[in-house]
């Protein structure tokens, strides 16, 4: 009886024991300081053998390459998704949508990870899904509603408590009451003037009449800019319904993102988009463009049937097929592949959730033509969907040149890391 009362008494206290016994020490004070915050030393290591790694390595036989290319499990990696290599050793640094960011290691260079663990699990992170690199070596996180810096995260991950800085606070990326659960997952990209680039989803299908020009002001929707200690913030570009995918040109310096497209339209449309930004400012026509097609006054849009069409707005440079989803998206900068693929674009196509037939789960290729623009998109690697029943294997969401020359490609569904190589 004593024991039922003492549980009823928190529980109206609000100190349930489950909550109590789950609600992580929030320690980023004493990392700011360079102090310990008391965390176990010991990081368990994800498992890199056994039946799950069997399972998947038996799944990528599936996969269609063109001719001179194999695909191989590179790690094991729960939940993977955006991914950031590191500047100076065989690592990964790898993002998910829920708490764990993990630190993927080669540690002998033969093209297999040997350890992956979580990095910096002293921190509570919250959708910790954007990771990138400045060029002097800081790791960029960008959660939901945070931006987090780690200076040479690459060398000093082993323990669970690390060097970090807040680029921005805790529930100033957007205003709280904007948060969603909903196209919450951010990316980035570290421009070579050092200012840092956040896609910021827009948190509905469709926003209301009500919500379009605070989201065009705020940057929600968009993809925001800013100096590495937060300032100097400014919307880059508009019009984005969810970017989650975004690679600047090596050669011109210019941005090109990804863009997912509106759902509940049927099957066949909207498109998925791929776009480049030329100039600071532009408008990339949503919510009353997607692709070529007009989303204001559709049926998923009627509230927006008096709405006034972007002046200017930038259409895609490739319109993909609709409901691929459209995710990760990098420049091939390696020698590794045949000349054809230098200097051109591998873009992870997530998969379909809303289409009454799965399309997707594949990576395509996209030249870059003379003028800069986009040549025609082509299938890269696809198979991760089984043809025949429908069910997904896998689910690409970024891929990643590594310094060799070869491509990783993330795997949220599988949890898994893959490596593409070529050989003639």
């Amino acid at each position: 009886m004593k024991v039922a009362k003492l549980l009823l008494a928190l529980a109206a206290g609000g100190l349930g024991l489950g909550a109590a016994a789950q609600a992580p020490k929030d320690n980023m004070s004493n990392l700011k300081q360079m102090k310990v915050s008391g965390t176990d030393l010991t990081i368990p290591p994800v498992p890199q053998e056994g039946k799950n790694a069997d399972a998947i390595r038996n799944n990528l036989k599936r996969v269609k390459l063109p001719p001179g290319f194999k695909i191989e499990l590179f790690a094991v990696v729960p939940d993977a998704r955006h991914m950031a290599v590191a500047p100076s050793t065989n690592m990964v640094f790898v993002g998910t949508r829920k708490t764990t960011v993990w630190a993927v290691t080669d540690r002998n260079s033969d093209g297999v990870a040997d350890e992956v663990k979580a990095f910096a699990p002293s921190l509570n992170f919250k959708v910790p899904n954007g990771v990138c690199w400045t060029k002097d070596g800081v790791l960029v996180v960008v959660e939901h509603n945070r931006v987090l810096s780690f200076p040479a995260a690459e060398f000093f991950y082993e323990g669970p408590d690390v060097a970090v800085g807040e680029i921005v606070p805790q529930g100033q990326l957007i205003p709280v009451e904007e948060e969603s659960y909903n196209h919450g997952a951010r990316v980035c990209r570290v421009a070579d003037d050092g200012k840092l680039y956040i896609a910021v989803g827009q948190p509905h299908n469709v926003p209301p009449a009500a919500k379009v020009d605070l989201y065009s002001q705020l940057g929600i929707g968009g993809i925001m800019r800013m100096k590495m200690d937060g300032s100097q913030r400014e919307v880059f570009a508009r019009g984005v319904r969810n970017s989650v995918g975004m690679d600047f040109n090596p050669k011109d310096k210019t941005l090109w993102f990804t863009d997912n497209q509106t759902d509940g339209l049927g099957d066949e449309i909207p498109p998925g988009e791929l776009n480049h930004v030329t100039a600071a400012g532009q408008h990339f026509g949503y919510p009353y463009w997607n692709g070529h097609y007009k989303v204001a006054g559709s049926p998923a849009a009627l509230d927006l049937k008096d709405m006034k069409e972007p002046a200017n707005a930038v259409y895609p440079q490739v319109e993909f097929p609709a409901h691929q989803a459209q995710l990760g998206m990098t420049f091939y900068s390696g020698k590794q592949f045949p000349a054809k693929y230098q200097g051109g674009m591998f873009v992870a196509a997530h998969g379909s959730w809303n289409r009454s037939k799965a399309t997707g789960a594949l990576i395509n290729f996209i030249p870059l033509n003379a003028n800069g623009s986009a040549g025609k998109s082509e299938v890269f690697a696809d198979g991760w969907l089984d043809s025949e029943t429908g069910i997904y294997r896998g689910r690409p969401v970024d891929v990643a040149p590594m310094k060799d020359g070869s491509l990783l490609i993330s795997d949220d569904y599988a949890g898994a890391i893959y490596r593409v190589s070529y050989s003639n």
